[in-house]
């Protein structure tokens, strides 16, 4: 028989095995590129999205940019182009929410078009619109519409619809995810302002780092506030989305692979044992030891091969797919494509190089025998009695356990890959499973504990203070006002919320631990996980401004608080109004269910939308922990299974022996089935805590927004148990069957 049908014969003889390796070397490779082919993808896409636009590398605030201005600007930028960005209100029932950017050149995070003409910064007459908002709205190229500010009305007609690279993200008055019924962008030439213009933002392009530019702008020029790119909201907010994708890229499919290995090593090592006989009789023919070792590695090579392939393409293929919808949810880009990184070709070779050299490992020591030993059984493994074995304890344990503790210390590594499969698991079920409960505990945090209202009415920019005192009055409600501010501390920036709230038992405060705490009078609150970036404690001093106001105040750190979802600051009106600053409420809040018509409220959201919002904006996230729950399961069944093989096949002459000393069939099930539970109680408990700190790297790269307490439930670890020790007994239930067709003379007749 050619070497060659040999192996097919093997292959079929071991299809279980061979099989099991093949698909987790295909689940490796296929959630490892098909997780980071959606992170590339996102990067990718985004990158080329930012260069084909000319993304602005910052955004220069003022109320005003005038020539001498730009020429001192130009000194150490490489492009700049002059922007006058205002609010407006569309001519809709609902009153939408519309930015207007009169573009002087419209040359630095250029317009999109997907539909009509490009910008054009000399047409007075036209408009380019937000694609979101236009489809929302039913609007077309060629259609009219019209803006309200600062009490004067402009009607333009849109020329082009499509996508800006600095909306990506967009944030929502009334919501988590966006509203697009509700808010919008629009581009327009300079030459369409009513108005003498001026421009109060200014968009840069220069070359060396941020803080270089920043120091020569403070040596330039007076203005209000700098945002680089990566701190810019769209920026930043898909960043923090794909640095969430990328650390679960890093960690899960990294337990397959180890786990495929040390299965092909234990798989390797029984087949090339059971073949000593046959390996004897190929060196006796003359077969020389290269020759065998080739034939021998071939056995890994090719499932591992197979595999990897397989997953190398369908993993970019069907994982991003799965993502895109959710993402281009909350989300504005013009296309959405998976990417593909060389690393993809790297990490699947260097699968199949490793696999070859743990199948070499497997059979070289038998290679370099002379035929007269190989042709001789491997003698059994013996180990010599331990301390346990030793003492008065041991004889008082029972036939089961003794065999199974003696069984282990022979087969050492059989047991390491037990427990280390059944640990990688656990691992990856208790972060899926962690994450989800740390989205609903978030959710709980927010909309339980922290907010009691049923109703937050966002008020108009133009609302009649009689109105909404006549509003406050009839829904028993309280006024806030919610702003986003840039804060400074230790050379550190960022924008974040504040919130301005009379004590009211409509929001309730609290600390980490989500216990209700009071801001005092005259106490400016931070939150805990802004706090910990600007490295601040009580007594310490930051600096901060609204944004969109030149004023900057100085306060001091009176109280920390935590807040699950928005990072900011909290204080009183009156402790605003004794920074020097107005307030001016933005929202009613309410414990009624509101539903009427007033000029003064702009929208209404009520506590289901809210957390509706919420659940749409973990969609992503939920998909994930679908995703790895699946790939865990499956992990657990194909390690156990191949497992449950190799223990089975390895103990069939110490089960027939049991059998002729008229062991029953139940017995010798329970002989296997102990062995099982055993490791997997042991891989169980390993896999824990090293599943929490999956769990936290996952939750830690969700952004600077959200700020979770690290928890491990019981009804985490419940549920892993169940599912873990569930596959753990079916499997070895199936096995166990094969004792009653365990052909005797086969497992008990010696080389002859």
């Amino acid at each position: 028989m050619s070497l060659s049908k040999k192996m097919l014969r093997d292959i079929k003889i071991n299809k279980t095995q061979f099989l099991a390796i093949f698909l987790m070397a295909f689940l490796g490779i296929f959630a490892y590129c098909g997780i980071y082919g959606e992170y590339y993808g996102l990067v990718q896409t985004s990158d080329a999205y930012y260069t084909q636009t000319n993304m602005a590398d910052g955004w220069i605030y003022n109320t005003s940019f005038d020539d001498s201005s730009i020429d001192k600007i130009s000194e150490f930028s490489t492009e700049s182009d002059r922007q006058l960005v205002i609010q407006s209100v569309a001519d809709f029932d609902n009153k939408p929410d519309i930015k207007l950017h009169f573009v002087e050149n419209g040359t630095i995070s250029k317009f999109y078009s997907a539909e009509g003409e490009d910008f054009n910064p000399s047409d007075e007459s036209g408009v380019w619109l937000d694609k979101r908002f236009a489809d929302e709205k039913d609007l077309t190229v060629g259609d009219k519409i019209t803006f309200e500010f600062d009490d004067v009305n402009i009607t333009k007609e849109i020329r082009g619809i499509g996508y800006s690279p600095e909306y990506i993200y967009e944030s929502s008055p009334s919501s988590l995810t966006p509203d697009f019924s509700q808010m919008g962008f629009a581009y327009l030439s300079h030459e369409a302002y009513p108005k003498d213009l001026d421009y109060n933002t200014l968009l840069v392009k220069y070359d060396g780092s941020d803080s270089d530019f920043k120091e020569k702008l403070d040596d330039s020029l007076e203005y209000l506030s700098f945002t680089k790119k990566e701190d810019q909201l769209s920026v930043a907010k898909f960043s923090d989305e794909m640095a969430q994708h990328k650390m679960i890229g890093d960690v899960f499919p990294i337990v397959f692979i180890l786990v495929t290995f040390l299965s092909l090593l234990t798989t390797m090592t029984r087949i090339v044992t059971l073949q000593r006989t046959q390996i004897g009789i190929l060196k006796a023919v003359g077969y020389r030891d290269r020759t065998i070792i080739l034939h021998y590695v071939s056995y890994g090579f090719f499932p591992v091969l197979a595999g990897a392939v397989l997953g190398l393409i369908t993993g970019p293929m069907i994982i991003p797919q799965m993502f895109y919808p959710t993402m281009s949810a909350t989300y504005s880009m013009p296309s959405w494509n998976p990417g593909f990184d060389v690393s993809f070709i790297y990490i699947s070779a260097l699968m199949v190089v490793l696999s070859v050299f743990v199948t070499y490992m497997s059979c070289r020591r038998i290679s370099k025998e002379n035929p007269a030993n190989t042709l001789r059984p491997k003698a059994p493994n013996m180990s010599s009695n331990s301390l346990i074995e030793k003492s008065r304890f041991w004889n008082r344990l029972s036939f089961n356990m003794r065999w199974n503790w003696r069984d282990a210390r022979r087969n050492k590594f059989r047991a390491f890959m037990a427990i280390v499969g059944v640990m990688g698991c656990v691992a990856l079920l208790i972060a899926a499973f962690g994450m989800n409960d740390c989205m609903g505990e978030l959710k709980t945090w927010e909309y339980d504990n922290i907010s009691h209202y049923e109703s937050k009415l966002l008020l108009s920019n133009n609302a009649n203070p009689m109105e909404l005192y006549y509003i406050l009055n009839y829904t028993n409600g309280s006024f806030i006002m919610q702003q986003s501010i840039e804060i400074k501390a230790n050379d550190v920036e960022d924008t974040v919320v504040l919130l301005a709230s009379n004590n009211t038992d409509l929001i309730s405060y609290t600390d980490s631990h989500k216990n209700p705490i009071d801001i005092d009078e005259g106490d400016v609150s931070i939150s805990t996980k802004l706090a910990d970036k600007f490295n601040l404690k009580i007594g310490d001093e930051i600096k901060w401004h609204i944004v969109g106001e030149d004023k900057w105040v100085a306060s001091k750190i009176g109280q920390i608080h935590a807040e699950p979802i928005s990072q900011g600051l909290i204080m009183s009106p009156n402790t605003l109004e004794d920074q020097g600053l107005n307030f001016t409420p933005t929202n009613i809040l309410t414990k009624d269910k509101f539903g009427e018509n007033y000029d003064s409220i702009k929208s209404v959201s009520s506590m289901g939308k809210m957390k509706e919002s919420w659940d749409n904006v973990t969609q992503a996230v939920m998909m994930m922990v679908y995703v790895v729950t699946f790939v865990a399961v499956a992990l657990a069944i194909l390690v156990l299974y191949n497992l449950g093989i190799l223990s089975f096949t390895e103990m069939e002459r110490e089960i027939a022996t049991l059998k002729v000393l008229g062991f029953k069939t139940d017995v010798l099930r329970k002989l296997l089935l102990t062995q099982n539970v055993i490791f997997t109680a042991i891989g169980f408990v390993l896999g824990i805590p090293l599943g929490f700190y999956f769990m936290t790297l996952m939750m830690n790269a969700a952004g600077d927004s959200l700020y979770y307490v690290p928890s491990l439930t019981w009804g985490n670890i419940l549920l892993t148990a169940v599912i873990t020790f569930a596959i753990s007994i079916g499997v070895n239930l199936m096995f166990s069957d094969k004792i009653n067709d365990l052909n005797m003379v086969e497992a008990l007749k010696d080389v002859e």
